[in-house]
């Protein structure tokens, strides 16, 4: 029988992609916003595919994940089925480790030589960016492109920090922590995250905390 895995060893061709989105994130839980943010970017960038890329560690996050990797992801490739645009990767959890954005980059250059990479981040995470690992070689790897967080005006950040992409589209006030809180107080979260999510966090009684 076949196993899923990441995309740098599954069906799709690297020749067959021109355009390719790498959404990397903690995703502790994923949710309805991220599926917006990759669609959004699909349409107006004009993407040929959408890698979701949890983090096993991400440097800025160390010790915030509340759920494994193994959980993180598997939700993640539950969040993706049914959209051909849209992957899952297993890349930085089968690597483990500190999850730097430069080396995953450089792995997925290194599969997909003929595409161009867009690197896709959250507007609060711009302003942190010069303090990423290797930000030039980041840039020289992928077009970095930006979704900006509600009340975030964009003008506002720094000259010093890289010019990118910014994605149009609806504000979205949905946090992975705040749908961690509600679960943790016997909240609904339906609706904050695809059905298949919500069976996910009640079947494996993530962030209760019990």
């Amino acid at each position: 029988m076949k196993t899923r895995s990441s995309i740098t060893r599954r069906a799709t061709k690297p020749r067959t992609v021109r355009r390719l989105g790498i959404f990397g994130g903690s995703f502790d839980p994923p949710h309805i916003g991220h599926l917006i943010v990759a669609e959004s970017a699909v349409e107006q960038l004009g993407l040929d595919k959408v890698v979701f890329v949890p983090a096993y560690y991400p440097p800025h996050k160390l010790g915030n994940q509340q759920s494994s990797a193994t959980d993180r992801l598997a939700m993640v490739r539950l969040i993706v089925k049914g959209n051909p645009r849209f992957a899952a990767s297993d890349l930085e959890v089968s690597r483990k480790g500190i999850s730097y954005t430069v080396d995953t980059l450089r792995s997925f250059k290194s599969r997909f030589e003929n595409a161009e990479l867009f690197f896709i981040i959250g507007g609060d995470s711009l302003s942190q960016f010069s303090t990423w690992k290797d930000p030039e070689e980041i840039l020289n790897l992928a077009h970095l492109v930006v979704y900006p967080r509600p009340l975030q005006n964009l003008a506002d950040v720094p000259m010093s920090l890289p010019r990118a992409e910014v994605l149009q589209g609806p504000m979205i006030e949905i946090s992975s922590s705040d749908i961690r809180l509600k679960v943790s107080h016997d909240e609904s979260i339906r609706y904050l995250v695809p059905d298949e999510v919500v069976r996910y966090v009640k079947v494996h009684k993530l962030y209760t905390h019990s």
